[in-house]
């Protein structure tokens, strides 16, 4: 990889149920003068998804508890609970602070849950991009999490489309000529960090182009990153 760059995608509106993401997100690239090309990366926060697929919920402003009667509701198992906070493992298999809902941006007494399916959401979108504009392109669908014994948040891939979200680099060689035996590249979870650099938590700014990416062609979605329970020694 000789350079990566980062762009963001200004110009989406905003998104309303029904609203075909990939049309929205095709008309914002084109407008901005930008140009799509083979191998290039799309990342989405998954919040335009949502929306998109009226993956949201009007809570009750009078009932204190509300938001966490939802957590329980999308959550497939509960992790741990200190005070307010729950984490949580969603019917995907993440594992997330209150099962990926989420009201910041939201609007007031409201809440945004994750996509159903968000691989086959990513999908959805690469085969229209491919269609409006001729190239092979990657979706990587995002959201924001925190991490096991580290401060600050970081946005992964929740959704893969178009190229393998992790680069298995066991059994080549180091520079010094040693085997490796565990390295796991997550280049997914990386590119969707790398754009949310542009992309910003409050900016509203909810796509980003990426290029220059070195990853592998792959069918596998980011379900296929979670750790089986037997392999997780922290659950």
């Amino acid at each position: 990889m000789d350079s990566l760059i980062v762009r963001p995608i200004r110009g989406v509106p905003e998104v309303m149920p029904g609203d075909d993401v990939a049309r929205l997100i095709s008309e914002a690239i084109v407008a901005a003068g930008l140009e799509l090309e083979d191998r290039d990366v799309v990342v989405v926060t998954h919040k335009i998804v949502s929306k998109a697929e009226g993956r949201i919920v009007d809570l009750d402003s009078d009932d204190p508890d509300a938001h966490r009667y939802l957590v329980d509701e999308e959550a497939a198992a509960i992790i741990r609970r200190r005070g307010s906070l729950v984490i949580a493992r969603t019917r995907h298999g993440f594992v997330c602070a209150n099962a990926g809902v989420d009201r910041s941006n939201a609007g007031p007494a409201r809440a945004i849950l994750l996509p159903l399916d968000p691989d086959l959401s990513a999908n959805r979108i690469r085969l229209r991009l491919r269609q409006a504009h001729g190239v092979e392109v990657a979706v990587v669908i995002s959201d924001t999490f925190g991490r096991p014994w580290r401060r600050g948040l970081t946005d992964v891939a929740i959704g893969v489309a178009g190229m393998a979200p992790v680069t298995d680099l066991r059994g080549t060689k180091d520079a010094h000529g040693k085997v490796l035996e565990v390295s796991e590249v997550a280049v997914a979870d990386e590119i969707a960090a790398a754009a949310d650099l542009v992309m910003g938590k409050a900016s509203q700014i909810p796509a980003a182009l990426v290029r220059g990416a070195v990853y592998e062609i792959g069918s596998e979605g980011a379900t296929s990153m979670v750790r089986p329970s037997n392999e997780d020694m922290f659950l």
